[in-house]
């Protein structure tokens, strides 16, 4: 099974906003309230990983079985920092980009270990597990002054039901007596809460100063996307220049070398033998006409002329017509995108279903396209077939990846061995 995820650019280009974390009261709330949950959960989640660590380095010699263990210690790792990255973006409306995975830029085995290697060196993934263990450590504190808080209000009025003389403040061991049970509550309620809004309020200046990416590591990732998307625009020019290559010289040449061979022959026959001849014209009619069908449909592998006409829907419901095999065909759009956006998912759906009715043994697919609220032009190729499609060098997989790439956009492919296969791509899309 082949998984890839290509990062879009229009998300790194975006540079988040540091939007006051401290001004709301219902903030401060909510982020009390985050804390006391990090407080409770924080040691488990923070405890799983470290046993991943911990058993998958003293599996290290069993290599199948430690390295399993450490791939999935490095993507837990990734899920607690997306995870942190959504719930500090939430709280704090700082506009952050969505972590994302890195991308497989090579096949085979090597690729998959180069990506978990990228994906462990993240540093915004890192950044964002600090943010969850500096989280977790605050929620630790603010789970007993909370408890102080709440046997503060209760001593406060201790002496309308107390039946003892002395009352416990809870969280601390200490025994008030009565007659001060009210004076001690209040001071003990007002020190937690201080120090609890206290520690809400620092929470958020760590977490943006921690999560929020400096300036410097802003442009480092336009960088490395821009270098990204120009590596994948070049390898789908010379993917793309292969192909027409291949086409013309196995298809439209050996026709059109044929047709003159016909011509030159019924050029040799039409004074002593017209019937003949006649027959080889109509030979050579009949030939250049299918060089004329196979020259539009390589044309029309360059570039779709309906699609600029008529749209994606219009343009992808002539593909399905033309299919070899049964396309179910669902497209929903509000509006229409760039053309850069429409002719990628374009392209990556028709090699997808050539590349079905040509080696998946399909018997029908099903393409879903959708325009999704963040702006993007997402489509989904699935089939019946067989499985087993894997990204190669200059393949058909290995052009819709660099396509999609050029264009800004994410690539995922589900193949297992017996199907069925899918193919999801996502393109930034300006209208």
């Amino acid at each position: 099974m082949t998984s890839q995820t290509v990062p879009s650019p229009a998300a790194a280009s975006a540079p988040p906003t540091r939007r006051s974390t401290l001004s709301s009261p219902l903030r401060v709330g909510g982020a009390i309230a985050q804390l006391a949950a990090l407080g409770v959960v924080g040691p488990i989640v923070f405890t799983v990983l470290f046993t991943l660590l911990g058993v998958g380095l003293g599996l290290v010699p069993v290599i199948g079985i430690g390295l399993v263990i450490l791939f999935g210690f490095v993507y837990a790792l990734y899920a607690v920092a997306w995870l942190e990255t959504a719930r500090v973006d939430g709280l704090y409306s700082l506009g952050l980009p969505g972590l994302r995975p890195r991308a497989r830029t090579r096949p085979g085995f090597g690729g998959f270990l180069r990506m978990v290697w990228h994906q462990f060196i993240d540093p915004s993934m890192w950044r964002a597990v600090a943010s969850a263990a500096i989280s977790t450590i605050l929620g630790l504190v603010v789970l007993p002054l909370l408890s102080i808080l709440a046997s503060g209000i209760v001593l406060a009025f201790a002496p309308l039901f107390a039946r003892s003389a002395t009352v416990r403040l809870a969280g601390t061991g200490i025994d008030v007596p009565v007659a001060w049970a009210s004076v001690v509550g209040v001071l003990a309620g007002v020190v937690a809460f201080v120090a609890v809004v206290g520690l809400a309020l620092l929470h958020g200046v760590l977490a943006r100063v921690i999560v929020v990416p400096t300036r410097e590591a802003q442009l480092t990732e336009q960088a490395r996307t821009s270098d990204a998307q120009r590596a994948g625009a070049i390898r789908a020019s010379e993917v793309e220049r292969t192909r027409i290559e291949r086409d013309l010289h196995d298809g439209v040449q050996p026709r059109l070398v044929s047709v003159g061979m016909t011509l030159g022959l019924a050029q040799q026959k039409v004074d002593v033998d017209p019937e003949a001849a006649k027959a080889l014209l109509a030979e050579a009619h009949t030939s250049t006409k299918a060089a004329i069908t196979e020259l539009r449909q390589l044309a029309r592998g360059i570039h779709a002329s309906v699609l600029d006409d008529r749209g994606l829907d219009a343009a992808l419901s002539a593909l399905a017509g033309r299919s070899h095999i049964p396309v179910h065909l669902d497209v929903r759009l509000d509006s229409r995108c760039d053309r850069t956006a429409e002719a990628a998912v374009y392209f990556a759906i028709a090699e997808t279903l050539t590349n079905a009715a040509k080696h998946s043994r399909a018997s029908q697919c099903r393409v879903l396209v959708r325009q999704r609220d963040d702006g993007s032009l997402w489509a989904r190729v699935e089939d019946d077939g067989i499985g087993g499609a894997q990204v190669t060098p200059g393949g058909g997989l290995d052009g819709i990846s660099n396509r999609i790439l050029a264009a800004g956009g994410t690539v995922r492919l589900d193949s297992p061995q017996g199907g069925p296969t899918s193919l999801e791509v996502s393109v930034p899309c300006a209208s």
